[in-house]
């Protein structure tokens, strides 16, 4: 009877409430459909009323604001083709092809029918952390087109159109739409009240009044068990008392006597939960509707502070343009009526913002700059430029220098200005090397240079050589860990994305006792590989794989991957990763960039660590900026050196001696005892004179990008935009820039269809292998990682690059 009972209240749980969002665009057979979150495409518009989404991916041209998708109901327990009906309460689960745009078409979606709500998918696996839209079926329509297409639309705010594999997929669908449609109907006409309808959306109200039924469900289900609880717990007492009337032991009856109290007790416990549910959900109907004003009273808010976000930085625009054109520009100058602009917007229409598969670049087109703001701008023009010859002149002349000693300084970076937000306003939750930036972002380097700027302070591993001490030698290790982010803190523009096969060399043996060479080893995901060796006993090699973020206020940037600097005369191996670089203010407000983390640096050899930790910036905190803070320890966990300083500035090391405490046992100096023992490891160098007007560049990078002769023909250096960009002639770099990427474009389509064609054939296709470099396991770490391989010295002797692509 109990058994029975119980199975009568336990069962499955009702599904989790979707919040309604994204929408789609329509194919050229019916013209454009409602914008949202996901898929977008010409035609499309955001539907008013919605709010952006940091995960969403970008929303449709054209939007009055930008759309999101609300979050994803829980994974139901049906198959992956057919229908199921598990915990989450779906009536129906499977693929769909839903129309993106007019260049990727038709896409295959994961679709989850449940509660009256059909949410998609990219894939299964996806719907544990992202939904890619949201429809409600109680104000949606239902339409056939033929024997596989049907559309959904919600009245034009979000239109999906779809198409099965087949007419008899496309009934099954069909029917459980309009049934789960039918029954939404019906809920929505038990929930409604009045009252409600100028401040609640129907959607909302329908949500809400969802989970209020949800709520008392589960008060009833709770009291069934209370009344269950009671009826066994009074025949348990009533055996109890019966156990008493009997003739046992006073041990005996003193525990029965006990079981009874604690019986009683636990029906007392029972039945104050069931009131303090009751009392639970009375107060969520009570304040429901507060709550829901309060709820879209925020998203208005939100929505309205958009708006003037957007409309703030098209006023800045619009004044930065005009202040040009009085001052420097004549009146009829092509472009400077903001046909840029216009020409920014109608180059994304055709884009899908939610597929990983699809390639983006660096690419221009996203702005045209001004015919007149080109290469036949003198340096006169130039902000803080001095100088009366042409740019060509200057190069030319600097091309001159860089053959006798290393230059010192570029041509200063045009004072041109970008609305910002035209741009980032459709990046957000996408990886910066799918987003397509023009150069006016750029700095003149590449990924491939600024990996290699990491030797500026290769000084600290040459002292890191000649330790005795391998505690000490750690130390040195650290410091050089530490600067190599000394550099980035002004450095707020973005380098250019390698393509795939290029290179750069840093051949500095003869004035320093070292050379280097880095390779684009992979462009999806980008990663590069970086080896270098020095005379003066020890070899630096790393592979970096970067994936960042674009989170709205701030971008975040994560290199992947470890280090590896190996002590030729010790055999010591020290591996360590790198930390999270943030860069602040990305629409408004000056950019400033930060470093947070921990780092490990771990000597395989010895077992020695030193923990450095990346203190983030904090308005309230009245400690340093940039500060980091480091333990040098041994095998046991033994202290030997602590760390302090600045990844700006400076870093300084202490001896730890340890003391005898009060109580016997060891202790640690006090902080005027370890400050006789401070030693500075590393200070950073000066800028060079006007670097506010170079980028900020330091002055080795100032040397990296200059002509040098013998390199290979991949070489960064050789890079046509790069060196368009670093000459101030930026509308014909970003021109070179949109040839150069097309152009890898089109070998990687030729790569996939030589693949195709070899695995329709039967035969082997060797895949893309870097030149340089090759991938195996690493013996340390145990990690897929490129090794140098060897051979590029030889080769640059020997002046043979026959195996070098053509990639410029």
């Amino acid at each position: 009877m109990a058994a029975t009972e119980l199975r009568g209240v336990v069962g499955p749980g009702p599904a989790a409430i979707a919040a309604p969002g994204g929408g789609g665009t329509g194919p050229p057979v019916v013209g454009g459909g409602g914008g949202g979150r996901g898929d977008s495409g010409p035609g499309s518009g955001a539907a008013p009323g919605t709010v952006a989404a940091a995960t969403a991916g970008g929303t449709g041209p054209g939007a009055g604001g930008v759309a999101a998708a609300g979050p994803a109901p829980p994974p139901p327990a049906g198959g992956s083709g057919g229908s199921g009906t598990g915990n989450s309460g779906s009536a129906r689960e499977g693929w769909l092809f839903k129309w993106t745009n007019y260049i990727k078409g038709y896409q295959r979606r994961w679709f989850v029918l449940s509660n009256g709500l059909l949410s998609y998918y990219r894939s299964k696996a996806e719907m544990r952390h992202t939904c890619r839209g949201t429809i409600n079926l109680a104000t949606a329509n239902i339409t056939v087109e033929d024997s596989c297409n049907f559309i959904i639309s919600n009245g034009g705010a979000q239109t999906y159109h779809l198409k099965a594999s087949s007419e008899v997929e496309r009934q099954r669908w069909v029917t459980a739409l309009e049934l789960a449609k039918a029954k939404a109907v019906k809920m929505l006409a038990e929930s409604d009240e009045s009252g409600d309808e100028e401040s609640v959306s129907q959607t909302d109200k329908t949500e809400l009044q969802n989970t209020l039924r949800t709520l008392s469900s589960k008060v009833e289900d709770l009291s069934t068990c209370n009344d269950l609880i009671a009826k066994h717990g009074t025949a348990l007492q009533r055996s109890l008392s019966e156990l008493e009337s009997l003739r046992l032991p006073a041990e005996s009856n003193e525990k029965i006597k006990q079981v009874n109290e604690r019986a009683t007790l636990f029906r007392i416990t029972s039945n104050a939960m069931i009131n303090a549910c009751r009392d639970f959900l009375m107060l969520a109907q009570t304040h429901s509707k507060k709550w829901q004003k309060s709820l879209q009273y925020e998203r208005d808010q939100r929505i309205r502070l958009e708006e003037t976000l957007e409309q703030l930085a098209k006023q800045h625009n619009h004044l930065e343009r005009a202040f040009r054109g009085a001052t420097v520009l004549p009146a009829n100058t092509p472009g400077s009526t903001g046909s840029g602009k216009d020409q920014c917007c109608s180059g994304k229409g055709d884009m899908s913002d939610e597929d990983d598969e699809n390639e983006f670049f660096d690419a221009p087109e996203i702005i045209t700059m001004p015919e007149n703001l080109g290469h036949k701008r003198t340096g006169s023009n130039i902000s803080g430029a001095s100088s009366d010859i042409s740019l060509d002149e200057q190069s030319r002349h600097q091309l001159e220098e860089t053959k006798k000693e290393k230059r010192t300084r570029i041509p200063y970076k045009p004072n041109y200005s970008l609305n910002l937000w035209s741009i980032m306003k459709n990046c957000i939750g996408k990886e910066l090397s799918k987003i397509p930036m023009p150069v006016n972002f750029n700095e003149p380097l590449s990924m491939l240079q600024r990996l290699t700027e990491d030797l500026e302070y290769h000084e600290l591993l040459d002292r890191a050589a000649k330790c005795e001490n391998s505690l000490e030698q750690l130390c040195y290790v650290a410091a050089f860990t530490v600067s190599s982010y000394s550099t980035t803190v002004f450095r707020t523009s973005k380098p250019f994305n390698p393509l795939l096969g290029e290179t750069f060399e840093l051949d500095r043996l003869e004035e320093n006792g070292y050379r280097s060479l880095c390779e684009q080893v992979s462009h999806h995901p980008p990663a590069a590989a970086h080896h270098a060796e020095s005379k003066n006993g020890w070899t630096l090699r790393q592979e970096i794989k970067i994936t960042s973020k674009f989170r709205g206020k701030y971008l975040s940037i994560m290199p992947l991957g470890s280090i590896h600097c190996i002590f030729h005369a010790t055999g010591h191996h020290y591996t360590w990763k790198k930390v999270t670089t943030t860069v602040h203010n990305i629409i408004v407000g000056k950019l400033w960039i930060d470093q947070s983390g921990e780092i490990d640096i771990v000597n395989h050899k010895t077992g020695d660590k030193c923990n450095l930790k990346f203190v983030p910036y904090s308005y309230f905190s009245r400690d340093v900026a940039r500060k980091v803070t480091g333990e040098v320890t041994d095998l046991s966990g033994k202290v030997h050196f602590v760390l302090l300083g600045t990844w700006d500035e400076k870093m300084d090391y202490f001896k730890v001696q340890m003391v005898v405490g009060e109580n016997g046992g060891d202790a640690r100096q006090r902080g005027h005892e370890v400050e006789e023992s401070r030693v500075m490891l590393w200070k950073r160098n000066p800028l060079p004179k006007n670097a506010e007007n170079m980028y900020y560049f330091s002055e080795l990078a100032l040397t990296l990008n200059a002509w040098e002769a013998g390199t290979a023909p991949t070489d960064s250096r050789l890079r046509p935009d790069q060196r368009l960009m670093e000459n101030g002639r930026w509308d014909e770099a970003n021109a070179e820039k949109q040839r150069l990427e097309e152009k890898q474009r089109l070998s990687r389509k030729k790569r996939e269809a030589e693949a195709m064609k070899a695995t329709e054939d039967g035969t082997p296709y060797d895949p893309y292998k870097a030149l340089w470099f090759e991938r195996k396991k690493d013996p340390v770490t145990k990690e897929l990682t490129h090794i140098y391989r060897g051979g590029y010295w030889e080769c640059k002797e020997k002046q043979d690059w026959t195996s070098c692509p053509d990639i410029f």
